[in-house]
């Protein structure tokens, strides 16, 4: 009993000391408080000498030294996906690297020193992604798929049903129809400087100029005997057409519902006009490897401290000197307490 009760004892005193202890807690806050303020009194001239200073410099180098980005969309064609990404990534070395040389020899870039970083990355696009695989596989059949089946098709991808993770995952990624180059240079730069440079250099492949040519002229036989085929089956519907007039039938109309066959000629006709139109866009979209649908140049980088140095400067100086200062006080006190 007696030991029961010293331990009710230790617990009173040992609650009863938490309220001191927090008072102790902000007290010692608000004197830290107040020696932070004495010490900004004290070298309130230092502090507000510091203070224009960083706002004085932060200002000339937001003005004189500004980043920006610079994008461009890009289609890859005949599959050379991963050669894009792969030449993008070994410019991006070299320009780590201060390969000058090779940056302003081998590419052709002009003031090679303002580019500071390139990088590329895929526009997510899954619908169109779904297109151009159904696209691929079968040319006759009707490109504009419906929503819910591509829905239901990219589930079958994500084993796990985690959508979002697939139409991210880098090797679904870089299947995707247009990507982004994304460069950044220290001051303001040229499609001659630059773009022309950078193009030139992704579209100069033996390889793919080999594949191109080829695919190319696929193209464009196809559409010939496309041409051929629409032209028989015109000449199919007219001669159909002379007959029935000829005939005089009342149930001309009936007969032209009725007729499967003739149905289906239609539909193909139908398809195979759809298809020239394609094939036709495709061949402007084909003259070029690695061709530009657009991009933007100059876009101000705000990035990290780019453009807020003014802001920067000032809090960074006033911490610098409150730092030294207390190093200093830190440094004599010790030296007493050695010397005492």
């Amino acid at each position: 009993m007696s030991s029961t009760s010293q331990n009710n004892d230790n617990q009173e005193i040992d609650l009863s000391q938490i309220p001191k202890k927090i008072g102790v807690f902000f007290e010692n806050i608000s004197t830290a408080i107040f020696r932070r303020l004495l010490f900004f009194k004290r070298n309130i001239v230092w502090v507000g000498i510091l203070f224009v200073l960083g706002v004085g410099i932060g200002i000339y180098l937001d003005k004189t030294s500004k980043v920006y980005d610079n994008e461009i969309i890009v289609c890859p064609n005949f599959g050379s996906t991963d050669y894009l990404y792969a030449k993008i990534q070994l410019i991006n070395s070299k320009i780590e690297d201060k390969d000058t040389v090779f940056l302003k020899n081998v590419i052709g870039l002009k003031d090679t020193k303002k580019i500071i970083k390139i990088k590329v990355k895929p526009i997510i696009d899954v619908f169109k992604f779904i297109q151009d695989k159904d696209k691929d596989q079968d040319q006759d059949q009707d490109q504009y798929q419906d929503k819910d089946y591509n829905f239901e098709l990219l589930k079958l991808m994500a084993e796990d049903g985690d959508i979002k993770k697939i139409i991210n995952e880098s090797i679904t990624s870089k299947n995707y129809p247009y990507h982004l180059i994304n460069f950044v240079t220290s001051g303001e730069t040229s499609r001659d400087k630059t773009i022309y440079p950078l193009l030139k250099y992704l579209n100069n492949s033996e390889y793919y100029t080999v594949i191109q040519k080829q695919f190319i002229d696929n193209v464009k036989n196809k559409i010939i005997e496309n041409d051929s085929i629409i032209s028989q089956i015109n000449t199919i519907l007219n001669t159909f057409s002379q007959t029935s007039t000829g005939s005089n039938k009342s149930d001309k109309l009936v007969y032209y519902n009725e007729n499967s066959q003739l149905g289906e000629v239609l539909k193909t006709k139908n398809k195979l006009v759809y298809e020239q139109g394609m094939r036709r866009l495709d061949l402007i979209n084909l003259d070029k490897i690695i061709k530009e649908n657009s991009c933007t140049l100059n876009i101000t980088n705000k990035d990290s401290v780019n453009g807020k140095l003014k802001f920067v400067l000032p809090i960074f100086f006033i911490f610098l000197f409150g730092l030294v200062r207390f190093l200093n006080s830190y440094y004599r006190r010790e030296m007493a307490k050695i010397n005492s």
